[in-house]
This record gives structure tokens, sequence and C-alpha cells, in this order.
């Protein structure tokens, strides 16, 4: 008897801090104007943990584990979930960035699958994905295979191919439009830059990532074929198996797990292109799509920046994100999951 009431004294402050803690998020989202919210959250907080502290049992020390672990988890709560959470719900008001007046339902979500920028956007994003995503794979094997051979200078090839994943995608950005602008026209009498021409303009966007990212995939790549066991491919020597029918039938079977890597980190990359897309065209030039201009080389991460950002479309750009990101996390579960399958055949 006495140690259930111990219990029950130990509970609650935690019942007593989750309260506050309701109170203060509901103070934050509707009463910005109390003073107190702040601590009120803070209070509500110590008292949770002070509460799981003192609670006594078997579980103890592993509770205290993860008190231990609460910087931690907190950040990540602070930083991602509830900025996450908070995206969601104000995707249904008319949010200006500061604070909203009423509750806007589906309204946002509905326009912004009328609306032809946004729809340009998206389509032009799933293309510049499938194009990037197998360029960049296939250029990425290609020179994993040259830096695994016996050619000489490997280690150098390796530094060489790798070394433009580490300029800062906005620098890369503005050299590529220098060089797209001025040096190839000045190369090419006659000739106009490829930032000026609608198509060509989404494919130089397509040559520069390429050229930033493969390196960094082909390092992944070079893992993977390093993995290979020596024996089975002397065995495979032996036996009168040459290059192509032993990447083939040996080291592409062996490595099914890397490129089931190798394809989600570049399917997601290209997905969130931002950097390049900014710095090289920002989104032109122009194309007319039925009777109205769309920016040509927007793709969806600009697309929402620019509609929070620079067009003050706060509630809409937020829509738009929590589309981007339920349809980014389909696609890359479905991608893993197609993956995973075709490792189990292989």
């Amino acid at each position: 008897m006495e140690e259930n009431v111990k219990k029950i004294m130990n509970v609650l402050p935690a019942a007593a801090g989750s309260i506050m803690v309701c109170c203060g998020l509901y103070l934050d989202v509707f009463n910005r104007d109390f003073v107190g919210r702040g601590p009120l959250l803070a209070g509500g907080l110590l008292l949770i943990i002070v509460s799981l502290y003192l609670i006594p049992g078997r579980r103890h020390r592993m509770i205290v584990n993860g008190l231990f672990l609460l910087p931690l988890i907190g950040a990540f709560f602070i930083t991602v979930l509830i900025p996450f959470l908070f995206g969601i719900f104000y995707s249904f008001t008319d949010w200006n960035g500061i604070g909203f007046t009423q509750f806007l339902g589906f309204e946002n979500y509905v326009q912004i699958f009328h609306a032809s920028d946004s729809l340009y956007s998206l389509l032009i994003t799933f293309l510049f994905t499938v194009f990037n995503m197998v360029s960049v794979n296939f250029v990425a094997f290609f020179l994993a295979l040259l830096c695994t051979s016996g050619v000489k200078g490997r280690n150098f090839y390796r530094a060489s191919f790798f070394l433009p994943n580490l300029i800062g995608g906005i620098v890369l950005g503005y050299v590529w439009q220098f060089i797209f602008n001025k040096v190839f026209p000045s190369m090419l009498a006659g000739s106009v830059s490829m930032l000026t021409n609608p198509n060509l303009a989404f494919f130089a966007i397509l040559i520069v990532s390429i050229w930033q990212y493969a390196g960094y995939i082909m390092m992944i790549y070079v893992t993977g074929l390093q993995g290979v066991p020596r024996d089975i491919l002397e065995a495979s020597a032996v036996d009168g198996a040459g290059a192509l029918k032993t990447l083939l039938h040996i080291k592409l079977p062996m490595i099914a797990n890397t490129f089931t890597v190798c394809i989600f980190l570049t399917l997601v990359n290209s997905f969130k292109q931002f950097d390049l897309n900014y710095a090289i065209t920002n989104g032109a030039p122009s194309r007319i799509l039925g009777a109205k201009a769309v920016a040509s080389t927007e793709f969806l991460a600009l697309n929402i920046y620019n509609t929070a950002i620079a067009r003050n479309r706060y509630a809409e750009g937020q829509t738009k994100a929590v589309v981007f990101f339920l349809i980014l996390a389909a696609v890359s579960l479905t991608q893993v999951s197609i993956s995973k399958k075709r490792e189990v055949e292989l």
C-alpha cells in the first residue's frame, strides 16, 4: 500500500508537468501576448524530468539513461519535429509568417493543385530526378570501376573526382553560371548561353549536378567493389570468366545493397535540389505554359522558397512543403522497397 502511494506521488509531478506543457503550447499558439508561456513550458518539462528520475522500479536505470539522451532528443524535437507539426497545422490556415486569422481547411491544398506554376515545378522536378539519378549513378559506377582497376594514379583520380563535392552548391552554381554565360559563348563564336534557352538551361543544371555529385557516389561504389571477396574473383578468373562476365554475374549481384544506398541518396538529393537551381538560373528563363508565363527551371524546392519568402505567401509555401514531404517520403520508401526485393532476387 505504501509503495503504491509512493508511485502515485511520483506520477503526480509528471501529470502536472504535462498539463503545464500543454497549457504553454496552447498559449504560444493562441495567446502570444502572455509573457509567462516560456517559464510554463520550461517548468512543465522540468517537472516531467524530475518525476521520471524519481520513479522506482527495475527500469529505473533505463529511464536515467534516457534522461541523459534528453538534450539530444530535445534538440531534435525543438528543431525538427515540433516545427514540422506546426508547419502541418499552419498549412490549414492563412498564416502570414507571424500569425493567422482563420482556418481555411484544405483550401490551400486545392489551390496549389490548380496552380500551373506548382504543377509545372513538380513535373520538371520529377524529370530532373529521373535524369539525374540515372546519370549520376551511371557516371559514378564507371568512375568507380576505373578507380578500382589497375590503372596508374588511381588514388589521384579518386581525389580529383571527389573534389567537386567539397565545394558549396551556391559557390559552385555562381562559378558555373559565369562559365555558361561568358566562357562557353566566347569559346564558340556566335553561340549564346545555355541559360537563355528553357530546355538547355534544364540540362545545364543537370550537367553541374552530375559533375558535383558523381564523385561522392563514386566513393560509395568504390567501397562496395573493394568489399567483393578476392578469392571469388580469382576463382572466376581460373574458370575463364572475362572482365564483362565477372562484372555482370559476380560484382553487380554482390554489391546490390550498395546500389540501393546510392540510388536512394541520389533520388533524395535530386528531389531536394535547391542550391544549384537557385545559383545557376533562379528559375529563369520563362516559358509560356498555356496563357501564363512560368519559370522554366524552378524546381519544387525553389518554388516553395519563392512562394514563401519572395512572394510572402507563407501559408501556401508551407502547404507546398507538406506536399513535398509526402511525395518525397512515398517515392523514397517505394524505391527502397523495390531495391530490397531486387537484392533478394540477385
